[in-house]
């Protein structure tokens, strides 16, 4: 298993790809840290990683706030003894227009999507560091990479994490901690307008070479693939898993 021994903690772990990379991750060895807003000690996915044998650990946790995530990272070292794997996934969208876009909905994108993504890696590199080893995946998509009609704030966040990951990998480098992103275009509860609505579907089947949207399950396994040691020498990089929709 790719994954033997390494803990991970996964953001926005309730469902959609975090579930479904959480699943795989147990699947191939990992020990979790499963985190959300709303998740709870007996939340199915918790429930099939401990049957697999995993010891899991469940985090109720706002991304977006500092002293939340400050005390998961604590809990973990403390539950497993170190961290070896973030796949940085929490995020939300609230699409409008930007001339119609509220302060809010500006800022609370920003907080969850990007501060959040910070938070997160900036409380996991001190123990990274200190053992030197890790691995870190966050998540950006096309719309960061090219930008999207009635998205200049979720655009904007997941631009920043794109951003994010380069600086963060350069910096980390030299302790052998590794920071990749990956842009996914997968049916979920985030992309149901665009996946099932005949007003947008065609437009953006149009734009994907393979036709199609992905699954949740065809994410997987690519961020296994970068929490694992078989991407020992792959840092700073951008996989786009969008059946062919973005090439950079």
């Amino acid at each position: 298993m790719k994954l033997q021994g390494k803990v991970a903690i996964v953001t926005g772990a309730r469902k959609g790809i975090g579930e479904a990379v959480a699943l795989l991750m147990a699947k191939e060895g990992a020990d979790l840290v499963l985190v959300s807003r709303s998740i709870k000690e007996d939340d199915p996915i918790a429930s099939a990683a401990r049957e697999m044998g995993r010891r899991v650990l469940v985090k109720q946790v706002d991304v977006g706030v500092r002293a939340q995530v400050v005390e998961m990272v604590k809990d973990t070292l403390e539950h497993f003894g170190r961290v070896d794997v973030l796949f940085n996934n929490a995020g939300i969208s609230k699409p409008a227009m930007l001339w119609k876009m509220t302060e809010e909905d500006w800022n609370e994108i920003i907080r969850i999507n990007l501060t959040g993504a910070f938070f997160c890696l900036q409380a996991v590199a001190a123990p990274m560091m200190e053992q030197k080893s890790g691995s870190i995946i966050n998540i950006t998509s096309s719309a960061g990479l090219l930008g999207t009609i009635g998205q200049v704030n979720y655009t904007a966040a997941k631009g920043g994490v794109y951003a994010l990951t380069k600086s963060a990998a350069k910096e980390l480098a030299r302790y052998n901690i590794r920071v990749n992103t990956i842009a996914p275009m997968a049916e979920t509860d985030m992309t149901q307008t665009i996946a099932k609505d005949p007003r947008f579907m065609e437009k953006y089947l149009e734009r994907i070479p393979m036709g199609r949207f992905g699954k949740p399950e065809e994410i997987g396994p690519a961020v296994v693939f970068l929490a694992s040691d078989d991407s020992s020498y792959i840092t700073g990089q951008l996989i786009c898993i969008d059946g062919g929709m973005v090439m950079p």
